[in-house]
């Protein structure tokens, strides 16, 4: 394995990117907050399930919340792309990701005002065929730019070694950024609970793509990861503002980006075994309440299982981060030895 020599400067950029991607985005949150309020831009509280059936325990948990601000996601990837534009911008490094988080971003924005507005199934924001077709675009498009422009369809399995996918990475790379998209959205369902999630994989991500000599990736993991700490700031429970559509699904799209850059798609399961495990409950809980009519868990995703069963909300949101806490750090040693780093 090719030794990759990082010097102190390197090092600084991912820092104070980091640093500074903190403090701007915690001072312009006051001001995002007063206009979200001013504007009541308040989250509608939904009564029904993915299936359309009635939901009464999510919404006996949750109905205090309803017209909380949303779109608080705006904070982390507003920021993110400032910074970025200003000081870290590369062909190599960050066009790619940059090019999802805002894309994303702005789709999940439409939801958002939609969820406000009271427009769609249940006036809860727009379909999810038409949510699905819009992330799928993003999805095709980058999957075109990594297998037709970079040339890339090599998947690294740590240990093993690479594997020639063929056009088969089209599929795979389609997959895995709208499986990201939709997990991380339903993780967000407790306050702090995909920030500090979130914030955690993209720190595994920025220090993986740092030990690969990845400079400008992992400053950019970091500008996000700071932004989210920023977030996290109001975001802690009794939240001042939701993420919202705007972020969860921009954020996650866009942390699948970043594992194919790194080429290391294979342990982002790991990594993001939180996200993982809310969307594998969604799909258990859907699957057995269509074929044997029962329900597997009380609520789903899981945070609400637990909740239901009368763990605080902010005991199940710290020990979601433990685990994800844990699970990086697993990750980060599978992924470096795997490289011989």
């Amino acid at each position: 394995m090719e030794q990759i020599q990082l010097y102190i400067p390197d090092i600084a950029k991912v820092f104070w990117l980091t640093a500074i991607s903190f403090v701007i985005a915690l001072i312009w949150t006051p001001l995002f907050t007063d206009f979200l309020y001013k504007n009541k831009l308040g989250k509608r509280i939904r009564d029904t399930a993915l299936d359309e059936k009635k939901a009464p325990i999510f919404y006996k948990l949750h109905k205090g919340k309803e017209n909380t601000p949303t779109m608080g996601g705006l904070l982390v990837w507003v920021t993110t792309a400032v910074i970025t534009l200003l000081f870290n911008l590369t062909r190599a490094g960050t066009w790619l990701p940059l090019f999802a988080l805002v894309a994303s971003g702005i789709i999940g924005a439409i939801d958002d005002l939609a969820n406000i507005k009271g427009i769609g199934p249940n006036r809860g924001g727009l379909a999810f065929k038409y949510k699905f077709f819009l992330y799928l675009i993003i999805a095709v498009a980058g999957a075109w730019w990594f297998y037709f422009k970079l040339g890339w369809d090599i998947f690294h399995v740590p240990g093993l070694g690479d594997v020639f996918l063929g056009l088969w990475y089209i599929p795979l790379f389609i997959f895995v950024i709208l499986f990201m998209a939709f997990s991380v959205n339903e993780t967000d369902g407790l306050d702090g609970l995909a920030g500090g999630t979130l914030a955690i994989s993209y720190g595994a991500y920025g220090f993986i793509a740092l030990a690969e000599g990845k400079i400008a990736l992992a400053a950019f993991c970091g500008t996000i990861m700071g932004a989210l700490l920023a977030f996290l700031w109001f975001n802690v429970h009794p939240a001042r503002f939701f993420m919202g559509d705007t972020g969860s699904m921009a954020l996650g799209a866009t942390l699948g980006i970043i594992a194919f850059l790194t080429n290391q798609v294979a342990v982002l399961p790991i990594i993001g075994f939180v996200f993982v495990l809310e969307a594998a409950s969604v799909g258990i809980q859907l699957f057995s309440k269509k074929f044997f009519k029962r329900k597997v868990f009380l609520s789903s995703p899981i945070h609400h299982h637990f909740e239901a069963l009368g763990w605080p909300e902010s005991k199940v949101t710290m020990r979601f981060w433990i685990i994800s806490a844990a699970m990086a750090v697993i990750g980060m040693m599978i992924a470096l030895i795997g490289r011989g780093l």
